[in-house]
């Protein structure tokens, strides 16, 4: 996967999961951000929910927590969330099968 289908994966799942559309760069965090301190407030667990699809460890999100006390929640799960994903993108690409087969020859 090039960077750019990367990126458009981790936008994808976001959108997804969150109901966020994601600009590129740093306000990709905030945007998320917001989101996410909304469902802190107003559904918990329904947060969780979705941090458990996408995999972010509830031990990584403690321990983020714990290391900057007085850094918004919201964005310390943000930046979780969208580092998995790309880990997520990463690993897809390195297991990815490589074949020699032409896409018209596919079942």
């Amino acid at each position: 996967m090039s960077p750019e289908k990367d990126i458009l994966f981790v936008q994808e799942n976001i959108y997804r999961e969150f109901n966020v559309r994601l600009p590129n760069g740093d306000a990709q965090y905030l945007e998320l951000a917001t989101r996410i301190n909304e469902l802190i407030n107003q559904d918990f667990s329904g947060l969780v929910t979705i941090l458990y699809r996408l995999d972010v460890g509830e031990e990584k999100v403690k321990q983020a927590l714990r290391d900057q006390p007085g850094t918004d929640a919201g964005l310390l799960i943000a930046r979780l969330v969208i580092e998995r994903l790309l880990e997520k993108a990463s690993a897809r690409q390195q297991f990815q099968p490589k074949s020699g087969i032409p896409d018209d020859e596919k079942w």
